[in-house]
C-alpha cells in the first residue's frame, strides 16, 4: 500500500505539461480526474492566508446594503454586550469597525464582500457573487414536497446573510426538546442543542465559498438536519472534526457573528457539536465532502435528531452532576489564579490560557459570580476581575 497525503493548500493545484488551467488532477477515492477551471480557480481562491471576505469594492456605495438590516444588527449586539464601544459610532464607522467596509483607492468608504454578503440586497449580491443562493426547507410531512421554504430570490425579504440567519436559526431550534429547568425563579428555555444547531449554521455560512455553484441549503426533517454549503474545508475534514485549529474562509463574517454571540474562534466549534449530540444521545453527526467528476465541490453535514435515548435514571444522573461539579471546582481553582496574576484578563484570554471554549468559561464564571466569589468592576473601555472570596 502507497498513502499519498493531500498536497497542501498553498501547493494547489497539482498540475502536468507547465498547464495549470487544463491539465490539473485531483484524487477522488481510487481515481484521479482532469479538473474544470471552476475547480482550479477555487483552489487558486484557497491558496492564500488572507481572508477572500475582505476584498473592497470600489464599484458598491454603503448607501446601497441594507438599512433594516444593520440596525438588526446593532440592536442584536446592544442586547448581547451593552456598552460596546462599537455602539456609540455611526453607521459607516460601524461598518468599518465590524470588517463589513474599507477604504478604496478613492479614500471613500465601500463595502467588502463580507458587508456585501451580510448586508446586501440579494440583487447587488450577484454583481459579485453570480452563483449566490440561499435556500432553507422543511419536510416535515411524507405527501408534501416541502412544509415551509425560505429562499434567497423570493423577492420579499432583502436575501442576505443575516437575515437568512436569523429567519432559519429560529425555525432549526422550533422543535428542539426543552426540559423543565429553573435559575433561580426563571425557567430557561435554551439547551447545549440550541446553541450546537446555531453554530452548525454560522459554520455553514462562514465556510461557503460563495463563488461556486448550487449556493447554501439547508433540510430539516422530523429526524434529522442537513446543511450543505459550496467548497470544502479549509483545514480539511479530519482537522475540523478534530478542532484546535480554525481559519473559516470568510473571517470577517466569522468576526460579525462572533461580535453578536455566534461562531467559535478557537476551532472548537464543530468538536463541540460532536459533544453535544453525545451528551444528547443521539447518533454521531457525519461530515462529508463531495467533489470530483465536474461536480462542485460541496460540504455537508447531517446532524441527526434520533438516537439512543438519554440515561435520565437517578444513578446516572448522580454520576453525570458529580463528574460535572469536579470540573466546575477544577475550573474555577484555574480561573481564580489567572485572575490573581492578571486582574484585567478578559474572558478570551483566560479561555485561551486554559485551552478550553469561551462558552465553557462563561458557565464556570457565571457559577462564580452566582456564589460571590467574584465580580466584574468596569472602567472606562475596560475593568478588572475582584475576587470576593475563595471558594471552599
Amino acid at each position: 500500500v502507497i498513502r499519498v497525503p493531500a498536497a497542501d493548500r498553498e501547493m494547489k493545484p497539482v498540475y502536468l505539461n507547465n498547464d495549470v488551467l487544463e491539465d490539473s488532477f485531483k484524487r477522488n477515492h481510487e481515481g484521479d480526474y482532469h479538473c474544470t477551471r471552476a475547480e482550479v480557480q477555487a483552489m487558486f481562491r484557497d491558496q492564500t492566508r488572507k481572508t477572500v471576505d475582505g476584498k473592497v469594492l470600489p464599484q458598491m456605495e454603503i448607501a446601497e446594503l441594507s438599512r433594516e438590516s444593520i440596525q438588526g444588527y446593532r440592536t442584536v449586539l446592544e442586547g448581547k454586550r451593552p456598552g460596546h464601544v462599537f455602539l456609540s459610532m455611526g453607521d459607516e464607522a460601524f461598518l468599518e469597525a465590524i470588517g463589513a467596509a474599507r477604504k478604496a483607492e478613492d479614500g471613500r468608504l465601500h463595502p467588502t464582500c463580507a458587508g456585501l454578503l451580510m448586508f446586501g440586497m440579494e440583487y447587488k449580491i450577484l454583481y459579485e457573487y453570480d452563483q449566490y443562493f440561499l435556500d432553507y426547507r422543511e419536510h416535515m410531512a411524507p405527501d408534501v414536497r416541502w412544509t415551509d421554504r425560505i429562499q434567497s430570490q423570493s423577492g420579499d425579504w432583502s436575501g442576505n446573510l443575516y437575515d437568512f440567519f436569523t429567519r432559519v436559526a429560529a425555525k432549526l431550534v422550533l422543535d428542539l426538546r426543552k426540559p423543565f429547568r429553573l435559575e433561580g425563579m426563571t425557567r430557561v428555555d435554551e439547551t447545549p442543542m440550541h446553541g450546537a444547531v446555531r453554530e452548525a449554521l454560522v459554520n455553514c455560512l462562514v465556510n461557503a465559498d460563495f463563488y461556486e455553484p448550487r449556493g447554501v441549503v439547508i433540510d430539516k426533517y422530523p429526524d434529522r438536519l442537513i446543511l450543505r454549503n459550496p467548497g470544502t474545508a479549509i483545514v480539511g475534514k479530519k482537522q475540523m472534526i478534530h478542532g484546535g485549529e480554525s481559519e473559516p474562509r470568510n473571517s470577517n463574517l466569522m468576526k460579525m457573528f462572533n461580535l453578536i454571540g455566534y461562531g467559535e474562534r478557537a476551532g472548537s466549534g464543530v468538536p463541540d457539536i460532536f459533544a453535544v449530540w453525545q451528551d444528547a444521545g443521539y447518533k454521531e453527526p457525519t461530515v462529508e465532502e463531495q467533489f470530483g467528476n465536474g461536480q462542485p465541490n460541496r460540504m455537508i453535514v447531517t446532524l441527526p435528531m434520533v438516537g439512543k435515548e438519554p440515561d435520565f435514571s437517578e444513578k446516572s444522573q448522580a454520576k453525570s452532576q458529580a463528574k460535572k461539579a469536579v470540573e466546575i471546582k477544577e475550573r474555577t481553582r484555574a480561573i481564580i489564579e489567572l485572575i490573581q496574576g492578571n486582574p484585567e484578563i478578559t474572558t478570551p484570554g483566560i479561555a485561551a490560557a486554559l485551552g478550553i471554549t469561551e462558552r465553557k468559561i462563561r458557565t464556570v464564571i457565571d457559577h462564580m459570580k452566582e456564589n460571590h466569589w467574584v465580580h466584574f468592576e468596569r472602567s472606562g473601555s475596560g475593568g478588572k476581575w475582584v475576587i470576593d472570596r475563595l471558594p471552599e
